[in-house]
């Protein structure tokens, strides 16, 4: 598939009702200009892992998920390496999910973001 998942090395490690694992390289195509991990590519990464969990959740046959909203803490930066994703979801209703996600450095396991996801589960037409 051509996504961007697939253009900046997104790899989804691990997928229950309970959480969503993936990793991603901090690398030429997730750094800003000044050579720090881009603030863009972690909320990449964070609705990719909240998307992903609520698409294991719904019918996917009558159902997709979808970004409604997200937010983003940036808290510390990253220079190279690997970071990883945990999301797990807060609220599960019939309309919307929201979702948790916690990027860390995959080395030292420091926070390096936080981030909050709503997504919208809509009936496919």
């Amino acid at each position: 598939m051509d996504t961007i998942m697939d253009a900046i090395g997104i790899k989804v490690v691990e997928v229950t009702k309970d959480r969503v694992v993936a990793t991603m390289p901090v690398h030429g195509p997730t750094k800003q200009p000044f050579g720090l991990l881009h603030g863009g590519a972690s909320v990449v990464l964070a609705e990719t892992v909240a998307s992903v969990g609520s698409a294991h959740l719904v019918d996917q046959e009558e159902e997709a998920a979808v970004g409604l909203e997200i937010n983003a803490n940036h808290i510390r930066s990253m220079r190279d390496g690997m970071v990883k994703a945990i999301g797990t979801p807060l609220h599960i209703g019939r309309t919307t999910h929201v979702w948790e996600i916690k990027i860390t450095d995959e080395a030292t396991d420091k926070l390096i973001c936080v981030s909050r996801c709503t997504i919208a589960v809509v009936k496919k037409k």
